[in-house]
This record gives structure tokens, C-alpha cells and sequence, in this order.
């Protein structure tokens, strides 16, 4: 009825140190959830949103750009309290996190010192992580991409690549890889394939 044109539709997640967390609710079984997750497919389909990505629904044209990026693997620098960053230095990737808390933020941001983690992606974990990312997407992304973003060849992931395709669980071609239905079910267990790759 408020006629929105992009809904993101995420399970809900029981996080450390959160009311959930100390109190939970009962969860529905995993069968459950799955009937949950295709009738929400069903429904919003209906009113014209497409699943473009794995717990987002968007109209034609009204994808999330800023989350898009995220999913594409690019870089984003995280301003506040507990913000996240993703940055693509000539060298290395890495990824850091503000501090939580607002007043340890404030005081550390007074003493020059607003970040409270960073971490380098070691080269050997930018196949998954690009993977991690880019196959949320429904479309996948174009091979080209994964140099672009990881500094290295396609080639160091073709036999996952190839393994995902015999499963029935990835689509690869020269313009396009993508998961295929049963991958965007299974997404999990088609990441499994590209860790350590």
C-alpha cells in the first residue's frame, strides 16, 4: 500500500549482544523458511519486483546502487560509528571498522585514531570474497570483473568454476557467470567451492 519500488526481505538473524540474542524467539525450521522465501518470490513477482539480488526486490530500473556496488566487489568507506570500509589500495585490499560504540568513536576520533579494526585480505581470500559478493547477484557479473577487482586471472578459480557448472549450480559463459536457480538456493554451498581458491 506505500507503493515502495525496492524491498529488502532479509531472515531474520539472532546477533551477539542483541536483546535476540539473550531472549530468542522460536525460529521456524529451515523446510519452513524455504516456503517463506518462495512465496515472498511469488508474491512480489506478482507485483513486479524482480529477486536481483539474494534478499533484495526491486521495480525495473530501481535496483539498490549504492548496495550494487557492495555486491561488485568495489570500494566504500565507512563514515560513524561501527561503519565498514572496503579499500582497494594499489598493493593490497582492506577492510576496516570504525569503533561501535558512539562515545569510544567520539574519543577516538578526538585522539586521531577513528579505526578500531583493519584487516588486509590476504590475496589468497580475493577469489571468495569477490565470489562472496558478486554471486548474491541473480545476473552475476561479466568475467572481466573478477581481474578487475582481485588482480588475478579468471583462471585461478576455472575448476570451481567448472565443478559449480557440473552441479547445475553456476552458469559460465564469455559475457556472464552467474548462479542458476538451484545456486541462488543453495548459495552456500556453492561459495564452499571457492573457499581457499
Amino acid at each position: 500500500s506505500f507503493s515502495p519500488s525496492h524491498l529488502s526481505c532479509y531472515q531474520l538473524t539472532l546477533e551477539p549482544n542483541t536483546r535476540f540474542a539473550a531472549f530468542p524467539p522460536e525460529l521456524p525450521e529451515s523446510d519452513l523458511c524455504a516456503d517463506m522465501q518462495e512465496a515472498i518470490e511469488a508474491r512480489l513477482a506478482t507485483a513486479g519486483f524482480s529477486n536481483y539480488e539474494t534478499s533484495a526486490f526491486a521495480q525495473p530500473g530501481k535496483q539498490c546502487r549504492h548496495n550494487l556496488n557492495y555486491w561488485y566487489f568495489g570500494d566504500y568507506l565507512g563514515i560513524g560509528a561501527g561503519a565498514h570500509s572496503k579499500l582497494t589500495q594499489h598493493d593490497r585490499v582492506l577492510r576496516q571498522m570504525r569503533w561501535k560504540h558512539p562515545k569510544a568513536y567520539l574519543d577516538n576520533i578526538a585522539s586521531g585514531n577513528p579505526v578500531q579494526e583493519s584487516n588486509e585480505v590476504a590475496a589468497a581470500d580475493l577469489p571468495f570474497e569477490f565470489m562472496m559478493n558478486a554471486l548474491r547477484l541473480a545476473d552475476g557479473f561479466h568475467p572481466g570483473l573478477f581481474e578487475a577487482r582481485t588482480a588475478r586471472p579468471l583462471s585461478v578459480i576455472l575448476p570451481q568454476l567448472k565443478a559449480a557448472e557440473a552441479d547445475g549450480l553456476l552458469e559460465v559463459g564469455g559475457e556472464k557467470i552467474a548462479p542458476t536457480l538451484k545456486g541462488r538456493r543453495f548459495l552456500n554451498v556453492l561459495l564452499e567451492g571457492f573457499i581457499g581458491s
